[in-house]
């Protein structure tokens, strides 16, 4: 049994109809974090350290030369498998980002310059990657934080994830797809408590997520009204949002983007001002075209 039908048969359990438990259940999900070991706990990821690059591959940079700092490598095999997160089953995971040099650069449909994903697929052969050259100890920012980041190594968990316009209670809508949305859900505070409960808070602190929505930190617009600047459409029809006629057409289209795209990752950086997180479209991420994942940084004061 998935954690989806886990959660529905529970639900219908305490006397929820149907349809409430479906939509509700279409707004949750789950996701991968990563954090510090406990116990004997496998070791899934780094964060920080020096990558393994494929043999012949160089360290990657931005379009001057400039190599961009790493900041986590993942197992894809040693990672617990999420319902609606198709990650790759094997293979590796690895993760660079300027942050400072990303947060005003444009969300387009280029490959970001200041941030990219290394795909490293099962039986490829690796090697340590050495140091750029004068940035083994330099400091490359305006805060006072090292190219290299000191390495630490990662666990997995599985947590259930809702967006925040089900979560919190004073939540400020300015989709009225969302605020229709919750008013459909007569019975939430049930719901989310029966989500607490079949899952409770392990009481850790991740520093990297895979999946489950993206965090909206600081004053800058979302990387959905981005998208929409920027061009990018959401490749989902009326088929996966019935009654969406009833809504603004930009509303609609800014909503199925939050739908269609996911957090490949998203995480602190070293800066207690920046937050990075990289968004890819499911069907990329299972095809796994990482070369199409979008970088969005934020600024959180």
């Amino acid at each position: 049994m998935d954690r989806y039908e886990q959660f529905r048969r529970a639900a219908v359990d305490q006397g929820v109809p149907n349809d409430e438990v479906d939509k509700f259940a279409d707004q949750l999900r789950f996701a991968i974090w990563m954090g510090s070991p406990r116990h004997d706990e496998q070791v899934v990821g780094r964060r920080g350290g020096l990558p393994r690059l494929p043999v012949g591959v160089e360290w990657p940079s931005n379009r001057r030369g400039n190599p961009l700092p790493f900041i986590a490598s993942v197992d894809c095999a040693a990672l617990p498998r999420v319902e609606g997160l198709p990650l790759p089953e094997d293979g590796s995971l690895l993760f660079f980002l300027h942050h400072e040099n990303d947060l005003p650069a444009p969300l387009g449909t280029d490959v970001p310059e200041f941030a990219r994903v290394v795909y490293v697929p099962a039986g490829t052969e690796t090697a340590v990657a050495s140091p750029p050259p004068g940035h083994d100890s330099t400091t490359f920012f305006h805060e006072d934080i090292p190219f290299l980041i000191p390495e630490q190594q990662l666990s997995a968990w599985v947590q259930p994830v809702l967006p925040e316009w089900i979560e919190e209670e004073d939540f400020e809508f300015d989709s009225e797809v969302e605020e229709r949305l919750l008013g459909e859900l007569k019975h939430v505070d049930d719901l989310c408590e029966l989500v607490d409960e079949l899952w409770p808070d392990p009481d850790r602190s991740p520093v990297i997520h895979l999946g489950g929505y993206c965090s909206e930190i600081g004053g800058q617009d979302t990387p959905w009204t981005q998208m929409t600047y920027a061009g990018i459409t959401s490749r989902l029809d009326d088929s996966d949002f019935p009654g969406s006629e009833r809504f603004d057409p930009g509303e609609v289209e800014k909503y199925r983007l939050t739908r269609e795209w996911v957090p490949l990752a998203q995480f602190h950086t070293g800066s207690q001002y920046h937050y990075g997180c990289f968004l890819i479209g499911r069907d990329d991420l299972a095809g796994k075209r990482f070369d199409r994942t979008l970088s969005f940084t934020m600024f959180t004061e």
